[in-house]
């Protein structure tokens, strides 16, 4: 799937410049919830971590073509912080999941700087979408998240893709390797 997507990426544009890669999932889209802890470890390492490494690896030969390109990524403040201790999920692997992401944009960005290929690192805090809709929709889950955030409210996906925007932009050519909390100061206390 991650090669078709290039693939027909190449076939509409002529080239490839972006690659966003912003696919996740947390053990609450885990469709089997009977499954073995493995198995939902597997699972959403498969589509956190895997996923954008399959579409950067399918991505990288076309960037390298073009003869540059930016590779936005997708973390999450999980790539950045522990998640609270009253979650008691235990093990969960969405924080592993999205460290990797960030562990692999920078070792990327490294290896690609050469190639004029950017590599970055969005962490959003929570975000209305459907990821977090089971969480926004009970009030007092929505009212404990809030709660977290410095600036007393969560973020829009519109405020995640103009980060992306500019991460992708000939505004950021001296931007690589970097995380960028979009996070309303959630990492920054």
């Amino acid at each position: 799937d991650a090669k078709r997507m290039v693939e027909v990426a190449i076939d509409a544009y002529g080239k490839l410049e972006v690659l966003v890669n912003s696919a996740g999932i947390s053990v609450r889209q885990v469709p089997d919830q009977d499954a073995s802890p493995d198995q939902i470890w597997d699972r959403v390492l498969e589509v956190n971590l895997k996923g954008t490494y399959l579409l950067s690896w399918h991505a990288v030969p076309e960037m390298r073509r073009s003869g540059s390109g930016s590779i936005v990524n997708i973390g999450s403040i999980a790539s950045l912080t522990g998640l609270p201790a009253e979650r008691k999920q235990g093990f969960d692997p969405y924080p592993a999941s999205k460290g990797g992401v960030l562990q692999l944009t920078r070792s990327l960005a490294v290896e690609l700087a050469l190639d004029n290929i950017r590599v970055n690192c969005i962490c959003p805090g929570h975000i209305y979408t459907d990821l977090t809709e089971d969480l926004t929709n009970d009030p007092d889950m929505l009212q404990s998240l809030i709660s977290r955030y410095p600036i007393r409210r969560l973020g829009q996906p519109r405020e995640i893709a103009a980060a992306a925007l500019f991460l992708a932009s000939d505004e950021a050519s001296f931007v690589t390797g970097v995380p960028l909390p979009v996070d309303g100061g959630y990492t920054a206390q």
